[in-house]
């Protein structure tokens, strides 16, 4: 798991990064500062969850493995694709529906962190 988590958590910024640049640079003369917003927010939580995947990685090297640290990081990354991609192609296309995925990405992120907590408490 400790390597998987650090490829995936490692890409997930070199990704989240780029995409920042890209919103920084490339899309702030086109996009209304409100689409801006919504897309620096997809960046920010892509990054803070890439790095939550990565605190998996080195915990895992610590912890005993367990269902919940491996469930931990999917639903971080479920939740990076439900949450930050729904903001990045909603704040771009403007499809107003795919506002119904963002909540869902949320909830993963938030089970995700849960399961991180449960793992560690069952540890000792």
């Amino acid at each position: 798991m400790l390597r998987k988590y650090v490829v995936i958590g490692s890409l997930n910024l070199l990704v989240a990064v780029a995409l920042g640049a890209f919103g920084a640079h490339g899309l702030k003369s086109i996009l209304t500062v409100s689409q801006l917003n919504t897309y620096e927010t997809g960046v920010h939580y892509h990054m803070i969850h890439a790095l939550g995947i990565l605190l998996i990685a080195v915990l895992s090297a610590h912890l005993k493995p367990s269902r919940q640290l491996l469930w931990s990081g999917r639903m971080l990354f479920a939740g990076i694709i439900c949450f930050s991609g729904s903001l990045y192609v909603l704040s771009v296309t403007g499809i107003t529906w795919l506002g119904i995925i963002t909540p869902i990405g949320g909830v993963a992120f938030i089970i995700g962190w849960l399961l991180l907590a449960v793992a560690a408490l069952r540890n000792s």
